[in-house]
């Protein structure tokens, strides 16, 4: 079976949303009750197929609820991050034309938010009202809708990711879960983890997939290493997705409290979104056992790679073969590269997204002389396998004395040291050299902030590195600016080192 109504048809009881906190979730016949009431209301107020609608939620399942009442209605559905402000959420609002907009009253970045006329803005409890008026019924002229994610930002205004919208019958098999279902085995069975936030897009497709496929979503409020650990026990969670930051904090865990709970319930821990420094993922591997499988790919659907514990171990570092759409690397004109040399990473077959409103950048994501390979701005080379392996994203390269430098090598290195939580490395201004490394540290003890401590982790690179590698300086910050999939907000970093740009008279 592939939708949550024919599961609610067969197992109306079956949980659909477990929530961590203990807070009320939804059975799978409360959700499709909910959904279809949620498409009754989205139909009253004049929003119809290839409409938006967006949610400004923490995890709740009211996020589902909006979801598949958008799914049924043919609607391009939107998450919108909560630690945006006000105006952040309104560029995505007005962007992506949302003419619903659910929030939960208690984001910080509400009261700033501009009102629309074409836009009816509904709190939780405004829409839980709103639903239990409307018939449970389905409406009558049901279609298909599909997320239309934003990227993060993290070197610019985020990007709406829009694909065409899916045809036929609504409760038929998406492509995506059908690629889950096939990779993962995923069935009613089975119990998801998802202790990321539900508006990004790794999160909510996964989640989404699982309800498709009829396991039941288990959702924490927010990610807390012990917490995970606890969660995984009490509800034999089968899999679950993280990423490398969270691995991490779990590796940082005493080794008494993890040994404190019994996972042997995993059969798989997924993780993608950033890049895994290979000592942390062989740790993992070494702690579950070979059940760590490992994705790169991104919002825009355009391909994907991945690779088992037992490939990795073989090719430490690498993200796999592709498994969704044809493997390219290329040079700055588009000719693609032999194995071993180092370029952009392109796909071929993959979905045809355009990014929504921004013909430049659609047009700069597909390879100059091949108009349907397309790429994420990663940068990477495939050996003779035809192994994956990134170095980093094109945009955070550093350019040095004429030198080209990659920080994710850096990073990688940097994390792995036992008082260090988490590493930022950009260039900075240099008069001679154009640029230098300069690395931004989070230490896990902030009285670790001194210049001696600086000195350490420069000599700590030095031992490991190439010293054209190596930062020149260590500043601190006690909390980096990661978002909670994993990916790091260079760009505010960089802020605090370049002038501003000046505006042309």
């Amino acid at each position: 079976m592939t939708h949550p109504r024919l599961h609610a048809a067969a197992a109306p009881d079956r949980p659909a949303v477990i929530m961590t906190d203990g807070s009320p979730g939804l059975t799978y016949g409360q959700l499709e009750s909910q959904a279809n009431r949620g498409a009754q209301l989205i139909r009253s107020l004049g929003i119809g197929r290839g409409d938006t609608i967006a949610y400004w939620l923490h995890n709740c399942p009211e996020v589902f609820e909006v979801y598949w009442a958008g799914q049924r209605s043919g609607c391009y559905i939107t998450p919108i991050a909560t630690a945006l402000t006000g105006g952040e959420a309104d560029y995505i609002v007005g962007n992506s034309a949302a003419k619903l907009l659910v929030v939960s009253p208690e984001i910080e970045g509400l009261a700033e938010l501009p009102r629309h006329p074409g836009t009816t803005v509904l709190t939780l409890e405004e829409w839980g009202r709103a639903l239990a008026v409307q018939p449970a019924e389905p409406i009558a002229d049901e279609s298909p809708g599909f997320h239309m994610v934003y990227s993060s930002g993290t070197t610019g205004r985020p990007k709406g990711v829009r694909l065409p919208l899916p045809e036929g019958e609504v409760t038929a098999l998406h492509q995506l879960a059908a690629m889950l279902e096939a990779r993962y085995a995923i069935g009613p069975a089975d119990t998801y983890l998802s202790p990321a936030p539900l508006y990004h897009t790794a999160p909510l497709a996964y989640t989404t997939a699982c309800h498709r496929l009829g396991a039941s979503v288990v959702v924490m409020p927010r990610f807390e290493p012990e917490a995970a650990l606890a969660a995984i026990e009490r509800y034999r969670v089968s899999l679950t997705q993280m990423v490398p930051t969270m691995f991490v904090r779990l590796l940082k865990l005493p080794e008494e409290v993890r040994a404190r709970y019994d996972l042997s319930s995993l059969r798989q821990v997924i993780h993608a979104a950033a890049p895994c420094p290979v000592p942390i993922k062989r740790a993992m591997i070494e702690w579950l056992g070979p059940i760590i499988y490992e994705y790169y790919g991104g919002s825009e659907g355009n391909g994907s790679t991945g690779i088992t514990s037992e490939e990795w171990l073989n090719k430490p570092g690498s993200v796999g073969k592709a498994t969704w759409g044809t493997l390219h690397i290329c040079d700055d004109e588009g000719h693609e590269l032999p194995p071993g040399e180092q370029g952009g990473v392109y796909f071929e077959g993959g979905w045809d997204f355009q990014y929504l409103g921004d013909e430049d950048k659609t047009r700069d994501s597909r390879n100059p002389l091949h108009p349907t390979w397309s790429t994420l701005g990663d940068v990477g080379y495939v050996d003779e396998d035809g192994y994956l392996f990134l170095t980093d994203r094109k945009s955070y390269m550093i350019i040095s004395g004429g030198v080209n430098i990659y920080p994710q090598e850096v990073e990688n290195l940097l994390i792995t040291h036992p008082r260090v939580a988490d590493a930022a490395v950009i260039g900075v201004p240099n008069p001679d050299f154009g640029e230098e490394v300069k690395a931004v540290v989070q230490p896990l003890d902030p009285a670790d902030a001194t210049d001696a401590f600086a000195a350490e982790l420069i000599e700590f690179c030095k031992a490991h590195l190439s010293h054209i590698k190596c930062p020149r300086s260590v500043d601190f910050d006690p909390a980096l600016p990661r978002l909670d999939n994993g990916k790091l907000y260079k760009r505010l970093i960089k802020e605090r080192y370049w002038p501003a740009p000046t505006s042309p008279r």
